[in-house]
């Protein structure tokens, strides 16, 4: 790394900073859990490994010094599998966070969906509302659908996971509806697969090692002069 590149130690004391808010963050979260599953523990927790992550690389860049944190990926934070071996039945979990970043694209697409329907919209309608529009788009498209065209639902990505479950038997049909994501065993999780944006510095790292080709270029044959690229190739 260039010197022009560096961190420079004021920003090396802020991220250090930013690890001891997150730590006083992460323990007061645990002492308010309300549960084992608590969403505000794991939310203290990402932070807290973030933080501690972005300290640890400003301090290699700057001192090149390491820290003996050690971040556990998703895997390693689940306990070693004790399901069936084969497993009858298994179940699915999906969390998908969005941010509405456009309330009136999201209106206004569900405005469409409801007129496609009712042949009129009136302004105390569902759609009218985002709430109401939610409930109209989730109501119509499929998730994975929503998944696939969150932009045009006015909708911006957040942090996702699924969790694949398995167990004995199927539960009896309608066993689990009144409280669909409480009593998950972790020792039931077959595997789980996670999409957060604390993982993206380690792919802009990956990135940086491949060369990509200019459009520009050309083949040359023996003789010096540029040869058309076979498309056939």
């Amino acid at each position: 790394m260039s010197d022009a590149a560096q961190p420079t130690a004021a920003e090396v004391r802020a991220a250090a900073e930013a690890v001891k808010t997150a730590l006083d963050r992460h323990l007061a979260a645990v002492e308010r859990r309300s549960g084992e599953d608590d969403p505000a523990v794991s939310e203290a927790f990402n932070q807290l490994a973030a933080a501690a992550e972005a300290y640890d690389e400003l301090l290699y860049d700057r001192f090149d010094e390491v820290t003996p944190f050690e971040i556990p990926s998703a895997d390693e934070a689940l306990p070693p599998y004790a399901g069936p071996e084969e497993p009858n039945a298994i179940s699915v979990l999906i969390r998908r966070d969005y941010t509405v970043a456009e309330p009136q694209r999201l209106l206004a697409q569900a405005q469409r969906v409801e007129a496609a329907e009712y042949d009129a919209v009136d302004e105390d309608d569902a759609a009218g509302t985002v709430p109401g529009a939610l409930g109209v788009l989730f109501g119509e498209f499929e998730p994975d659908e929503i998944a696939s065209r969150h932009k045009e639902f006015g909708l911006e990505e957040g942090d996702s996971t699924l969790w694949v479950t398995a167990a004995e038997e199927p539960p009896e049909a309608g066993e689990w509806l009144e409280a669909p994501f409480e009593h998950i065993d972790p020792q039931q999780v077959v595997c789980r697969f996670d999409v957060s944006a604390v993982f993206d510095d380690e792919v802009s790292d990956d990135e940086d090692d491949i060369d990509f080709v200019d459009e520009d270029e050309e083949e040359e044959d023996g003789d010096g002069e540029l040869e058309p690229v076979n498309a056939e190739k």
